[in-house]
């Protein structure tokens, strides 16, 4: 009988010290995950002063639209944000420096420069990364929080006062198509 109780404690805390170790890797992939997007951003983050003076030689009257992006990118700088402050900062930059990419239609010799052409190139290929590092971040998240509100493993993420986290979303204004008629007749 002492024998059938000792396999039963056995089993119980190897299916425990399982279900512990998953939470941890899928917590720790959830933090990975946003550390991608983390270095995705600083990518851009760093194209940003280029882009900025290319376009400055060119455009005397996008002045305003060119600071604000400096503006933001100096707030980035600070380091001292936290995950959901850097994603609204991340929204914020991305549509200034779209709006900006937009009005560049206007100004010819820009759209010909060949270093500014490889700046947009680059912010291109930089979006489409954070995009796709943001559909894994959100992957990620999910395996996390089914985890943690599926049973059994509610029932340690209970001990271990886990929380779900939010996965990325659009907002309304993300959502909407862009109509660069109004945004040239601005």
């Amino acid at each position: 009988m002492l024998i059938i109780i000792l396999i039963v404690v056995v089993l119980i805390a190897i299916i425990g010290i399982s279900f512990y170790n998953s939470l941890i890797a899928k917590r720790n992939q959830v933090s990975n995950a946003f550390s991608s997007i983390d270095v995705m951003l600083k990518k851009r983050y760093d194209l940003i002063p280029n882009l900025v003076e290319t376009v400055k030689q060119y455009t005397k009257y996008e002045e305003g639209t060119l600071t604000k992006i400096t503006a933001l990118r100096s707030k980035v700088e600070t380091g001292q944000l936290s995950n959901q402050e850097k994603i609204e900062l991340d929204k914020q930059i991305g549509t200034a420096v779209n709006g900006m990419m937009l009005t560049v239609e206007n100004y010819p010799d820009l759209k010909a420069n060949q270093n500014f052409l490889n700046l947009q190139s680059t912010w291109t290929e930089s979006e489409e990364q954070i995009a796709a590092a943001r559909r894994n971040y959100n992957a990620s998240v999910t395996v996390y929080n089914n985890g943690i509100m599926m049973f059994p493993g509610s029932i340690f993420a209970g001990m271990l006062n886990y929380q779900p986290f939010p996965v990325l979303e659009n907002t309304v204004e993300e959502r909407k198509n862009i109509n660069a008629k109004d945004l040239f007749n601005n």
